[in-house]
């Protein structure tokens, strides 16, 4: 089937609210997969996701992708990716192809099932493990490397941050009286990204949200998860967030150690190490407006009540004031065998 073969009711936007259970399980078992369990919402908030066992006695996941976010053909292409990296034994999560393809629609909702996979969560900041996780992330770019994305978005913060805080001046939630002190850090960290010109690096597909919480430990292996927010850009993008040190010293040992890994597999172009700073600061204002942006959704609101509380726009202020100066010192300086 053909990536203009899946529709969506023009009538609908970003909700979920008529995926009931008897849809969930009718469209499932329209693919040939019969729930026999009952259906267990797991952690996520951009799209539904539910893990159960089916009547062949095995787990599996079912993820019905959040309406009009993503076109058919971008999903198809994130489920392509990383179908290659399992026929490269790279360990990601790929979805189950179920007749003739891996993703479907039913009543207008989009929706893929993957094998359901256990494993324990991946603890931050040991230096052993940060040297596995480097040579994980080498080789799924080394399978990145060998294609490109014709249909997913390339990075841009420069544009993008714009847009976050357009969406932040008209959000209600941030409170009237925090407005001038927000935007006043807000708005001089937006300046400096946009200078910040990411197609001088090179470009490669990316898994685009690679966080310790999108990794499993299973049976001593490391597992990638949730290809979602798969992209184009530098290669600094799926590595700078394994660093949790608390000082400069502290982050340069762990990235000195991640790209000891990672260089077994993949070269890395020493000068995106001066885009960490910027992709943090990106990252911190996009996740604000990302909230914003959903917070009609009931969802978010029950996860995230604390994003309504003056008490977290204060602590925000401060957080861009700390970024702020972070921008203004220099890259972190690593050994010269890279």
């Amino acid at each position: 089937m053909s990536a203009d073969s899946y529709p969506i009711d023009a009538e609908q936007d970003f909700s979920f609210q008529h995926l009931t259970p008897e849809r969930i399980a009718d469209a499932l078992a329209g693919v040939g997969v019969e729930p026999q369990s009952g259906l267990l919402a797991l952690n996520s908030y951009e799209n539904r996701v539910y893990q159960f066992t089916a009547d062949d006695q095995r787990r599996y996941v079912a993820k019905f992708y959040r309406p009009a976010r993503w076109s058919a053909a971008a999903i198809l292409e994130e489920h392509q990716f990383t179908l290659e990296l399992a026929h490269e034994e790279v360990p990601a999560v790929a979805p189950l192809v179920l007749q003739g393809t891996s993703l479907h629609c039913y009543q207008g909702y989009r929706f893929a099932v993957f094998p359901s996979v256990g494993g324990r969560a991946v603890e931050p900041g040991d230096l052993d493990q940060l040297e596995r996780i480097g040579r994980q992330i080498g080789r799924l770019h080394a399978v990145a490397k060998q294609g490109q994305f014709q249909h997913r978005p390339t990075m841009c913060i420069g544009e993008e941050v714009n847009r976050a805080l357009d969406v932040l001046r008209s959000s209600p939630l941030l409170p009237h009286s925090l407005h001038e002190a927000f935007f006043a850090i807000a708005e001089p960290i937006a300046i400096q990204l946009q200078q910040v010109d990411l197609s001088i690096f090179n470009q490669q597909r990316l898994h685009g949200d690679c966080h310790l919480g999108n990794m499993l430990m299973r049976d001593e292996q490391l597992m990638f998860v949730d290809f979602d927010d798969a992209r184009t850009g530098p290669a600094i993008q799926d590595l700078w967030m394994m660093l949790a040190g608390e000082d400069r010293a502290e982050c340069t040992l762990q990235l000195d150690v991640l790209l000891e890994g990672y260089q077994e597999f993949c070269d890395f172009d020493l000068r995106e190490v001066q885009l960490i700073e910027p992709l943090r600061s990106f990252r911190i204002i996009h996740y604000m407006a990302w909230l914003a942006r959903r917070w009609h959704d009931e969802a978010f609101q029950r996860a995230f009540p604390w994003f309504a509380e003056q008490r977290y726009w204060e602590q925000q202020v401060l957080t861009l004031k700390e970024q702020f100066a972070a921008l203004q010192e220099p890259p972190l300086q690593l050994q010269p065998q890279y």
